[in-house]
């Protein structure tokens, strides 16, 4: 059985409790990047990471401390899932970059990107969209929050055959 971590960033607590629905029903050890050491990543064969999207596309505030520390850990070899939490209706063009800037941050330290999702049902999010889908869960909880838990219940299933 894979060990993971979930690891978020959250203002409002929107990502937060979609980081708390998922170590949940994963199993997974959940980590809040305001407070989060190395032991977040290392030592676990997967790793969730999660944020809002704030200002004109920007990782939420805790990121900026965390991120160095992500790009600089070993990372080679582990699955590595993103979701993120946005506006698309008031915020569409950078509708949950976060997903683009964190995998950026390590697209090349050897990671497999795992839990991609299509656009359809969604607007806007060009920084978060390779290959036409999107580079991990988006949630939008301001404009179809009635849709979030079928979607973290959806994603969640995709994993779950992604990480074995």
């Amino acid at each position: 059985m894979a060990t993971i971590s979930v690891l978020y960033g959250s203002t409002t607590g929107a990502t937060k409790a979609v980081a708390e629905k998922i170590a949940k029903d994963l199993g997974a050890d959940l980590f809040d990047v305001a407070s989060a050491g190395d032991e977040a990543v290392t030592g676990y064969d997967v790793v969730i990471l999660g944020s809002s999207t704030w200002g004109m596309g920007e990782l939420q505030d805790d990121w900026n401390d965390y991120l160095p520390k992500l790009e600089q850990a070993d990372l080679s070899g582990k699955k590595v899932a993103f979701f993120g939490t946005g506006d698309q209706e008031g915020f569409g063009d950078t509708f949950v970059d976060a997903l683009g800037l964190l995998h950026d941050a390590i697209a090349d330290k050897g990671i497999q990107v795992i839990g991609k999702r299509s656009t359809d049902g969604y607007s806007g999010g060009e920084l978060a969209i390779r290959d036409g889908e999107f580079l991990g869960l988006a949630i939008d909880e301001t404009n179809q929050p009635e849709l979030t838990e079928g979607r973290i219940v959806s994603w969640l299933d995709q994993l779950r055959t992604e990480m074995r």
